[in-house]
């Protein structure tokens, strides 16, 4: 019933991107109701060692030595990718990428009021690498002139019906209600 979309400007290809995210690769807390108000959302990026590179030399990431982590399918996994028909070729090294889009009060970078630290935690964007935790970047997610530091929002969360809580209701629950008030009206 929900389905995402990142709109970002990549510095890599240096234009504006707008790529689907799965609902499995958006993380956000049970307590959200959306994008929003939500206290952290976590995108999972699987990339390759080749494009992780270029971001490194490109000053995005921390050029830092990293080795390609362990990447364990699931048997949810193996099977999702059998049911999609999609086989592996070789193994490849993939790099599991964390880029978490939460609130930080980082000491020398505090929200000023009066020349007092607030308190307040602002909007920033760490990502890490999965497998060896290591911090890739720390980027301020608020426009430098924005007195409200307010953070820039780049997901966008499309639903099929709206539902109770943060994600919507899909086709498969309506035909599945739909089902069983046939079946019963057969009997």
């Amino acid at each position: 019933g929900s389905a995402f979309k990142k709109v970002y400007y990549d510095e890599l290809l240096g234009r504006a991107v707008s790529k689907f995210v799965q609902a499995d690769d958006l993380i956000v807390p049970y307590t959200a109701t959306s994008l929003a108000d939500a206290e952290a959302v976590i995108h999972v990026i699987k990339m390759s060692e080749n494009d992780l590179r270029k971001k490194q030399v490109a000053g995005f990431y921390r050029d830092i030595e990293l080795k390609p982590g362990y990447d364990q399918e699931s048997e949810v996994e193996k099977k999702e990718r059998q049911l999609e028909g999609v086989k592996k070729t070789k193994d490849e090294d993939i790099f599991t990428i964390l880029e978490c889009h939460v609130n930080l009060d980082i000491e020398g970078f505090e929200d000023m009021k009066d020349g007092e630290p607030t308190g307040i935690k602002l909007p920033y964007i760490v990502t890490i690498e999965e497998g060896s935790r290591e911090v890739l970047s720390i980027r301020r997610n608020y426009k430098q002139e924005d007195l409200l530091k307010n953070k820039i929002q780049y997901f966008v969360h499309f639903r099929f019906l709206p539902g109770m809580g943060f994600y919507g209701f899909g086709l498969i629950h309506m035909i599945g209600g739909l089902s069983r008030t046939a079946t019963t009206a057969l009997r």
